[in-house]
């Protein structure tokens, strides 16, 4: 018996495909790589006009009174005395207080949302968050203005007479209290930022890869445990940047900030007294501003535009150590 062995099938090379075809191909891919470049650098060039624009309205503050712009605390227009300082502080010491109530509640809530709650009770929760994210700044500062801002006196005044022995923190609420506050500022600040960040952190605990989510239950760890372990240490980096979008939010808040804070430049270690910032005072004043007045607050706004842009530098340093530190873990 003769067996006859055939050579193996060579299946046929696929024709390659028309030349019109590769060409078309070539252009469309020549030109979504062009217009991706170019809209990338449109934010930049943008960016960059609105620095040279907004510095080169404010030169004559700079120019000839840098250094009482920049180091002093004084603002009075009547003897041409620009100081920033007092802006400065009452920015900084509000945006300092959204965020010390606004994390723990977001991440909170975020938990809650993603691991507590059951399936029917998640997208009411979801809508309300959203619906509270698109509220105008105006509607917030007008209801702590004319609801608030009278309870939450008598308040203070309950907290500063518990306080007022502690050595440092009674320091920080003794009175005087004034309901149009730091403190109040910030806790507005707050209300308004907790939707976005509690966004952008549901959204960073949901990219949690579940196996690891279930090593832990294997182990195990109780839910706790399983979220200290598992979820807040994949979900750092994001949730600084989360964090970083609202402290942004916080810095320029400009109209519920200006209703609520009390217009009163000072720098003061008492939270509930009155004070403004720099958004705030641009938003009361620019509008009769002239001369030099009007070169020192679009001046408030280059100095805030640097703090913004300061902050979100490092918070981008922040982010890229906790990338690292998690892939060497």
């Amino acid at each position: 018996m003769t067996v006859t062995t055939l050579p193996p099938t060579i299946p046929p090379a696929p024709e390659p495909p028309p030349k019109s075809f590769a060409r078309r191909r070539s252009i469309g891919d020549r030109s979504f790589a062009t217009v991706a470049v170019l809209s990338g650098l449109s934010v930049l060039a943008i960016l960059l006009l609105i620095s040279w624009a907004t510095t080169k309205e404010a030169w004559p503050i700079f120019q000839h009174h840098a250094t009482g712009f920049l180091f002093s605390k004084t603002w009075d227009p009547n003897s041409n005395h620009y100081g920033m300082l007092a802006f400065l502080f009452g920015t900084v010491v509000t945006s300092i207080i959204a965020l010390v109530f606004a994390v723990p509640l977001s991440i909170g809530i975020a938990l809650f949302v993603n691991e507590v709650a059951p399936r029917w009770l998640r997208r009411p929760v979801i809508s309300v968050l959203d619906l509270l994210a698109v509220v105008p700044s105006v509607v917030f500062g007008l209801w702590a203005l004319q609801v608030l801002a009278e309870p939450i006196r008598n308040f203070y005044e309950h907290v500063s007479d518990a306080l007022s022995h502690i050595p440092i923190i009674g320091r920080l609420f003794e009175g005087p209290v004034n309901g149009s506050s730091f403190f109040t500022a910030g806790l507005i600040l707050a209300l308004m930022i907790v939707p976005i960040m509690t966004s952008l952190i549901r959204e960073v605990f949901a990219t949690t890869p579940a196996n690891e989510k279930e090593a832990a239950w294997a182990l195990g760890a109780t839910r706790w445990e399983m979220v200290r372990g598992a979820i807040i240490p994949h979900s750092k980096a994001g949730m600084v940047g989360a964090m970083t979008i609202g402290l942004g939010r916080a810095m320029g808040e400009t109209i519920a900030v200006a209703l609520i804070i009390g217009s009163s430049p000072q720098i003061t270690a008492k939270l509930f007294q009155p004070g403004d910032s720099m958004p705030a005072v641009i938003a009361n004043n620019f509008g009769e501003a002239s001369g030099d007045m009007r070169a020192a607050l679009i001046g408030l706004g280059v100095m805030l535009f640097v703090l913004t842009l300061l902050v979100n530098l490092s918070a981008n340093v922040l982010v890229q150590r906790s990338i690292r530190k998690s892939r060497g873990a």
